[in-house]
């Protein structure tokens, strides 16, 4: 019996080829399926729950931004906020962080057993942060945010590595040691 397509004669996992519509046209944004739609016409990241896996422990790599990427975050007064509302937000816990002029990289950790998700955490360590900062609601922050869970194989260090050289990359400071907007509060392993 012949194929009625000869392509795909001999290969077990042949399927027909099947005509479709005219392919949509793209908008100049990302077409991942990480990303969601929303109303205002941008792409937002999806927020997969955590999980622990073999007993080993859950670190996700965060990476929030201040609303139209205003730079706003780089001063002593504003990162003694930050840190007072992460202090205030318990149920997870921050290891390392780099508060940069218009965006934060962190790790964190679920700090107690029935932590709330990452997302409601996110919103509500970023509201604190806001009234400490003396900002009017939703005027710091964007909406969403970027994360990440690390794999067991992935090193927290390297991932460090990386990110506390963000304002060497961006031409703040020429050592990554002299960036004064970053720290450590949690030791996560």
């Amino acid at each position: 019996m012949k194929s009625a397509d000869p392509r795909s004669e001999g290969r077990a996992s042949a399927r027909p080829k099947i005509q479709t519509a005219a392919p949509k046209q793209k908008n100049g944004t990302c077409e991942s399926t990480s990303l969601r739609g929303e109303s205002d016409g941008r792409k937002h990241p999806i927020h997969l729950s955590s999980f622990e896996a073999r007993n080993r422990p859950v670190i996700i790599f965060v990476t929030a931004c201040t609303a139209k990427r205003r730079k706003v975050l780089a001063s002593l007064s504003t990162h003694a906020a930050i840190l007072a509302a992460w202090v205030a937000a318990s149920e997870w816990l921050i290891g390392r962080y780099v508060i940069m002029p218009d965006h934060i990289h962190l790790f964190c950790a679920p700090g107690v057993h029935d932590a709330p998700s990452l997302e409601r955490w996110m919103r509500f360590w970023k509201s604190l942060a806001t009234r400490g900062m003396g900002e009017k609601a939703g005027t710091v922050w964007q909406r969403h945010h970027w994360d990440r869970q690390l794999r067991s194989g992935e090193s927290y260090d390297e991932k460090w590595e990386y990110v506390r050289n963000n304002p060497v990359r961006h031409g703040y400071v020429s050592k990554a040691e002299d960036w004064p907007y970053q720290g450590e509060l949690n030791e996560l392993r």
